[in-house]
């Protein structure tokens, strides 16, 4: 090989093993282009998946939170910049339901804040399935709804809230101890920031039925508290066994 032709050789090996930031600079190659300019600085600069819940129109300040914090934000302005999202994205959920109440005769299912308190919710769900037998049990005794409590965590909506059956006291229908709910979108590796609440209310509703849940007759055993501290540990020890085992859907006979 003559002389000539090495150096053709060994400057086609440089440009094809050019460092992408240099690529960026003279904008040559495919790297040239402005969408892989972003995609290397976004890779640069160590952006979270969380920057993928920006197409959420309720959401706008992921991006920007995720940016900020992957520039050096302190500890202070992350918490606020996910509270703001926490609270735009509950505020465009409650008045789009309160919206849906006031429009309907017979709302599926109403909500109401706990003390004012927006990140606290509690959810009344008037209507399942008709032909069940835990909707025979609420007519018979006269029950007009099952109340539903929700705590959304500082991180919501890139993770679940917490939801527990407060009454009717349910058995079976995948309600666990305390009122905990066996649901896999409600547990972190099940869940998606682009579910709604009403989402999980009516992914709820199908579950009790599905699980043949009935209203508890006989009186609690005095061992067995039903509470939110009982209901939280029964839905961590919950998370914990689907993280070992997988997600595998009960026999309808263990409820």
């Amino acid at each position: 090989m003559t002389s000539r032709s090495k150096e053709k050789v060994a400057a086609a090996f440089r440009k094809l093993f050019r460092s992408p930031e240099k690529l960026d600079n003279d904008g040559a190659g495919p790297s040239g282009s402005p969408a892989r300019r972003g995609l290397l600085r976004r890779h640069r600069d160590g952006v979270s998946p969380a920057e993928a819940a920006a197409s959420l129109p309720s959401s706008p300040g992921a991006t920007s939170l995720v940016k900020k914090k992957g520039n050096g934000a302190s500890a202070g302005e992350v918490r606020e910049r996910a509270a703001a999202v926490r609270t735009r994205r509950l505020m465009k959920e409650l008045k789009e339901i309160q919206r849906l109440q006031e429009n309907r005769p017979d709302p599926v299912f109403t909500v109401e804040l706990v003390n004012d308190n927006l990140f606290e919710w509690h959810v009344r769900l008037h209507q399942i399935d008709p032909e069940s037998d835990l909707a025979g049990d609420l007519r018979e005794l006269h029950i007009p709804n099952i109340l539903l409590h929700l705590i959304f965590p500082e991180n919501f909506p890139f993770a679940p809230p917490f939801m527990r059956v407060i009454e009717p006291r349910i058995e079976k229908g995948f309600v666990m101890e305390g009122g905990a709910i066996c649901m896999e979108l409600l547990t972190p590796r099940g869940w998606a920031s682009a579910y709604t609440v009403e989402a999980v209310v009516m992914q709820f509703a199908a579950s009790v039925v599905k699980g043949q849940g009935r209203v508890a007759r006989a009186p609690p055993r005095p061992s067995r508290e039903f509470s939110r501290r009982r209901a939280e540990e029964a839905f961590r020890s919950l998370v914990k066994t689907h993280d070992k085992y997988g997600w595998v859907t009960p026999a309808l006979s263990d409820g």
